[in-house]
Parts: structure tokens; C-alpha cells; sequence
């Protein structure tokens, strides 16, 4: 059966059909001048070793800018009204446990977030040689926790540090004085992401090697990509490292927890994390969530501005993140 419309619906049907292929076409347009640039500057690199993780990087970016396009013209944002209080199944209580076997810590890897600088802390450089306690900075505590870790169960955990541009070359200096020290230090770079012109929306940096100030760090979401591109995946496998508990570098109230690490084993989770009660210290912090049926990690970064506030409140939001374990 036919139907009747007005010219008035014909035509805010051909406007709204009209605006999304202008945007799709726009899109798509934004998207071959942003894959056109990265493989120029991705031809750039002569050295092969560095074009590869160059162009891994570059792959992961351009999907990361697609999706943004994408999502962008799409109008697509996070639904307020379907976001709720996760449920009792999708947090466990704390819970001690019998007879557990230190021995699985032979496949326990520590890593830490140390990309960070220490600007907002008044510090200059890297955030973890920030001295927090009888001259001890944050690393040199971290480093301790480690060995005491070895030590009392007779284990050999690995402690890892991921770092950015920005502190890469820091940390490698710092780190020597931990040479005569029972522990194995390892490093890796996070990605290394191009910033974007807000108008043109192509890559700031004319090429591999421009100036620090083109490039960011991509955030914490990137350590899997980052820690496959350098290889140390493997050599961890290989290893016979089957997990990784992550925190940032200045979380020193973050330690390996064998209940949390058996439950994990017993229950075959790829993904854990530590959760506590939420503060008013904590508003900036992230929260779980219940988002249609399935837990989900809620950033500030992602809340519409007339819902900050109750965000922000421990009333409806009641859990703060605090660790990782994840599965390799």
C-alpha cells in the first residue's frame, strides 16, 4: 500500500538524508587525505626495525581517527538513560582464601603506567622520581614492593614500565641503579600517536621525526597494542608469564594480592579488575557500570556535561577503580 506524505515531510526527509550523506561523504573524504599522510610519513622511515612499529602505530591510529570520523557524523555518543549501577554479579566481594599456592606467581608479570610527568606535582620529568617518603621516590618503592614479592614466596616476578616519549629517556638512566638489585627490569614504549589539525583534521607532524610536540601518548587503553608491537609479549609467553597486574606507577597502594590472583585462576577470567568504595576524592576517577546488560569501565572524559554532577556523586556511582590483572 502506498503511502500519503506532505511536501513538508518529503522534504525534512530529503534534508536529514541530505546532511548524512554530506557528512559520510565528508568522512570519507577526512579519511583517505589522514591514510594519504601516514603512509608518507610511514615511507619516510628507512630504518626497517623502527618503520615497523612506526607503521603498527600508524594502523592503530588511523582506526582509532576512523572510528572518531565515524561516530562523529553518526551523532553517536553514550546513552545517559541506559547507564546503571552495576549489578551484584558483576562485582565480587573480597573474599580470603584457603590454602592458596604462592607458586602461581611464576606466572605473574607487574607492570606499571609510567608515561606520565610529574608537571601537575610541581616536578619536572617523570612523575615516578617524585620523592614521596624518607627521600624514596615512587619507583624506588615500587621496585621494593617487587623484591620483598620475590623474595617471601621465593618467586621471580618481573617488573615492567611502560613509558612514553616523554619519559623514555629518563627512566632509562634512572633505572640503572636498580642493577645490583634481586629483580628484573623490563621497558617498553606506549605508542606514539600524531596530533590532529582541528581544521584541516590531518596529522600535525610532517614526518617520523618531528618535534615531541606533535605527537601524544594515547592513554593507558594502548598498552596491549604497544606491548605486542615491542615484542616483550612474547618474550613473556615465552617466559612462561601467563598475567599481568597493571596500576600506575604512583598507585603504591596497589600490590599483587594472592586471593584476588587465584580467584581470577579459578574462575578463568581474561580481565579483573580491583574495585573499591568511591570518595569525593574520587570524582575524577572512573567508575563501573552496568551499560545494556554488560560492565563497563565509565570515564569522566566520556559524561555529557549536564550529567558531571552526578557523576561526580557517590550516590548513584558508588565504585572506583583502583587495579588490573589481565590475562595474556
Amino acid at each position: 500500500m502506498a503511502s500519503l506524505q506532505t511536501p513538508q515531510a518529503q522534504s525534512a526527509r530529503q534534508r536529514g538524508h541530505s546532511s548524512i550523506d554530506f557528512k559520510s561523504a565528508t568522512t570519507g573524504v577526512a579519511a583517505k587525505a589522514m591514510r594519504n599522510e601516514l603512509n608518507r610519513m610511514v615511507q619516510g622511515v628507512t630504518d626497517p626495525a623502527k618503520k615497523k612499529i612506526f607503521n603498527a602505530e600508524m594502523e592503530s591510529f588511523f582506526l582509532l581517527f576512523n572510528r572518531y570520523l565515524t561516530e562523529k557524523a553518526k551523532g553517536e555518543r553514550i546513552d545517559w538513560e541506559k547507564i546503571q549501577p552495576p549489578n551484584p554479579e558483576q562485582v565480587r566481594p573480597y573474599e580470603v582464601l584457603p590454602n592458596v599456592d604462592p607458586s602461581i606467581l611464576n606466572k605473574l608479570a607487574v607492570l606499571k603506567l609510567n608515561g606520565g610527568l610529574g608537571t601537575t606535582m610541581g616536578c619536572v620529568g617523570p612523575k615516578s622520581v617524585i620523592e614521596v617518603r624518607e627521600g624514596m621516590t615512587f619507583l624506588d618503592l615500587s621496585v621494593r614492593q617487587i623484591e620483598h614479592l620475590n623474595e617471601k614466596y621465593n618467586v621471580n616476578v618481573p617488573f615492567i614500565l611502560m613509558n612514553s616519549f616523554n619519559t623514555d629517556e629518563d627512566t632509562q638512566r634512572i633505572i640503572q641503579k636498580y642493577q645490583n638489585h634481586n629483580i628484573s627490569i623490563l621497558t617498553f614504549n606506549q605508542s606514539r600517536y600524531p596530533r590532529v589539525d582541528k581544521e584541516s583534521l590531518l596529522p600535525c607532524p610532517e614526518n617520523a621525526d618531528s618535534d615531541k610536540s606533535n605527537w601524544y601518548p594515547p592513554g593507558h587503553g594502548d598498552i596491549f597494542d604497544a606491548l605486542t608491537n615491542s615484542g616483550l609479549l612474547d618474550q613473556l609467553i615465552a617466559a612462561g608469564k601467563e598475567y599481568i597486574f597493571i596500576s600506575n606507577v604512583d598507585n603504591l597502594g596497589a600490590v599483587v594480592d594472592l586471593n584476588i590472583f587465584q580467584t581470577m585462576i579459578d574462575s578463568q577470567a581474561e580481565y579483573v579488575m580491583e574495585v573499591t568504595d568511591k570518595t569525593k576524592a574520587d570524582i575524577k576517577g572512573g567508575t563501573i557500570i552496568d551499560y545494556e546488560g554488560k560492565p563497563r569501565l565509565l570515564e569522566v572524559a566520556q559524561v555529557p556535561k549536564d550529567h558531571l554532577d552526578e557523576f561526580c556523586s557517590t550516590r548513584k556511582f558508588k565504585i572506583c577503580k583502583l587495579t588490573i590483572v589481565d590475562r595474556n
